[in-house]
């Protein structure tokens, strides 16, 4: 599959799966990505990338970011047009936020990693208090489901870009595009021996869960309030 990190045998190419051309849009999107997403195989990055002009999605991988180490990062996160996707109280829905935001938003910062891991680079990096927070309010359930995601609500890296891109390009084309080779990827390995990964909220509140709980009180915690459907 030309564009991305890995190529795959011929029977199951997700070539077909990408559009023809790269898709037309006006936004800039910068994934930040853990470094120890980049070594996974089933990541959806590499995705998102073959889908994307190359000059509208960059691809920053790493845990700390400053200006020192990343002066066009840090110029793009202190424009007034720039937007950072993560969920939390100081964030604003995306799509009211564009329809009273008196500048258009131009370019969005989306975080690759686990919830763990995004949580650790969106806080420790002072450069990332200055775009706009942002969050998607949708009912949508992820579709990648070859991986296990904390709750039902979560959304990979690709999908959280193809509901924002969508919206901030006013086209639902654009996600419909960016989900099939999703599709088509967890299709393929579902054929070929994979198993549907449920969420842990899903195992948790229906008796699913074989792990043992941890011992560590904050994650006990997290683990209580995912049975109890309590948004963490």
């Amino acid at each position: 599959m030309p564009g991305t990190a890995t190529y795959r045998p011929q029977k199951v190419c997700l070539c077909p799966f990408l559009p023809a051309h790269p898709l037309h849009i006006s936004t800039h999107l910068y994934i930040i990505q853990h470094p120890a997403e980049e070594n996974k195989v089933l990541r959806t990055v590499p995705l998102l990338a073959a889908c994307l002009p190359q000059d509208k999605c960059k691809v920053k991988i790493g845990r700390r970011f400053s200006e020192e180490r990343d002066p066009e990062l840090s110029t793009v996160c202190r424009k007034s047009g720039t937007l950072i996707l993560y969920p939390g109280a100081e964030a604003a829905n995306l799509e009211e936020f564009i329809l009273d935001s008196p500048v258009y938003p131009s370019t969005i910062i989306i975080i690759d990693g686990t919830w763990s891991q995004a949580k650790d680079i969106f806080y420790k990096n002072s450069l990332f208090r200055h775009p706009k927070q942002v969050q998607l309010k949708t009912s949508i359930s992820s579709q990648y489901v070859i991986r296990m995601q904390p709750t039902n609500r979560c959304l990979s890296t690709l999908e959280c870009a193809a509901v924002a891109l969508s919206i901030l390009e006013k086209n639902n084309y654009i996600q419909e595009t960016l989900l099939r080779p999703l599709q088509a990827l967890c299709s393929f390995q579902l054929q070929h021996g994979a198993q549907i990964r449920l969420s842990k909220e899903h195992l948790l509140k229906n008796g699913l869960y074989t792990k043992p709980m941890p011992k560590n009180k904050r994650k006990l915690r997290k683990m209580e309030l995912l049975m109890n459907s309590v948004k963490i």
